[in-house]
């Protein structure tokens, strides 16, 4: 069916009536609302001034009947590269395994990572992402010296220049030892300077575990002193590995405690944890929690990259212990990560084909009942946005309309046809080409 069903009607006020909104992401009115089997409650939206106006449950009167289509609030994207994004046709990894995409984007980085390179790769992905229905990003930015020089300023340019349609927010991804030398002070300054969040792999290059979990150790307690210093948050790569030594989320953890920075560090992939014996999975988990830790996980590309091994077909699937976790009340958010670069070569900066994935790999059904919150509540909430992620009176009336009914019907199409609405209108959707970037190749 076209989208013709969604023909707004002119003026300020509008209402959708009989829309499914996973009630989740109802707030405080989602008890009284008796969601259905797939955690879907059936409400009336009223939205005037670019704004939610009212929700309340389904019920007659005029406006336009959606006849239980889904609405959602608009994506957020809690951790992307969209500095090393589209790299793809001029550095293929050439083994489809982390330390070959490692090498790769060192190589490409260091030979082409111009600010007119990094601009128009950059800004490509950002229209993918609002054309698919994204409000907010956060990305991790490769600050390898003298990277951070030129990446910045592009930044900072492309933040000013998209504000009101996606906000952004840069991690600066840093080599971790430095954080123990005077540069890593004066990068936290320049982080600080950009209203950014600090960043940086859990690992020591060409040193294994368990031997550099000292080192990671030390370099965690300079970078949390520089972060509580600098009133910064941090957000960080930790174990993407199947190695079961590598396991330096307990060790992040105890840094937050000692540091006193919980609720302020978010921990990325943790891919490791999957692999650990139950007893010491659970010891982290629980150190986890007490520290204010959050994950977010990247099913997609772990999933790509974890296990691979020439002629061999992968045993696991690459995430982490997102139901444990979530159980134990640690935040879980799903995100995009990485898109047509060498740690993963496919993506489009989709946060709904994010979410699908994220179900079928990891198992959030039976029930959905929380999940949904993953792409939208909780990765809002981690990056500090008041309103979003959410339908509520006075939330923006930025929303994605899918013509699906359930859950299933949700799921079992790529949703090509849906509608963002932005401040209540729709918006065009048309995606940008990929010949665009032909001239960077």
């Amino acid at each position: 069916m076209s989208k013709g069903y969604l023909d707004l009607p002119g003026g300020e006020r509008t209402v959708l009536r009989r829309a499914s909104v996973p009630a989740v992401l109802l707030g405080d009115l989602a008890a009284s609302l008796h969601p259905d089997r797939d955690g879907l409650a059936l409400v009336d939206l009223e939205l005037a001034g670019g704004r939610v106006a009212g929700v309340a449950a389904a019920g007659p009167g005029p406006g336009v009947d959606l006849d239980r289509a889904q609405v959602w609030p608009a994506f957020v994207d809690l951790h992307t590269h969209l500095d090393k994004g589209h790299i793809l046709p001029r550095a293929p990894n050439p083994d489809g395994t982390v330390y070959g995409a490692v090498r790769t984007v060192a190589a490409d980085r260091e030979r082409r990572w111009s600010a007119d390179d990094v601009r128009r790769r950059f800004e490509f992905g950002l229209r993918a992402a609002y054309a698919h229905g994204t409000c907010a990003i956060r990305t991790h930015l490769d600050c390898e010296p003298p990277q951070a020089a030129i990446t910045w300023p592009v930044f900072a340019e492309l933040r000013a220049a998209w504000a009101g349609r996606v906000e952004l927010q840069g991690v600066g991804k840093f080599p971790l030892e430095l954080y123990l030398t005077p540069e890593g002070g004066r990068f936290a300054e320049q982080v600080a300077a950009h209203g950014g969040v600090l960043g940086a792999v859990t690992v020591v290059p060409g040193v294994g575990w368990p031997a550099a979990l000292p080192r990671v150790e030390a370099a965690l307690d300079a970078l949390m002193a520089l972060a509580a210093r600098h009133a910064l948050e941090v957000d960080l790569h930790v174990d993407e590995s199947g190695d079961p030594a590598a396991a330096t989320l307990a060790l992040v953890a105890r840094a937050t405690l000692r540091h006193r920075m919980q609720g302020r560090v978010v921990c990325g992939h943790c891919c490791s944890l999957a692999v650990q014996p139950p007893e010491v999975a659970s010891e982290v988990i629980d150190l986890c929690a007490a520290a204010g830790l959050a994950v977010v996980t990247l099913p997609m590309i772990n999933q790509y990259l974890q296990a691979r091994g020439a002629g061999a077909t992968p045993r696991w699937r690459g995430v982490t212990l997102v139901h444990e976790l979530a159980r134990r009340g640690v935040p879980v958010a799903v995100a995009s990560d990485n898109c047509r670069d060498p740690f993963f070569a496919y993506g489009d900066h989709d946060m709904f084909e994010v979410f699908s994935q994220s179900v079928r790999i990891a198992h959030l059904d039976l029930p959905y009942g929380p999940w949904p919150a993953a792409a939208t509540a909780v990765p809002a909430r981690l990056m500090g946005l008041k309103g979003r992620g959410v339908i509520e009176a006075g939330s923006p009336a930025d929303l994605v309309i899918f013509r699906a009914r359930s859950m299933s019907e949700l799921l079992c199409r790529p949703q090509a046809d849906r509608v963002v609405l932005r401040a209540g209108r729709p918006i065009d959707t048309t995606l940008p080409d990929h010949r665009e970037l032909d001239l960077l190749f």
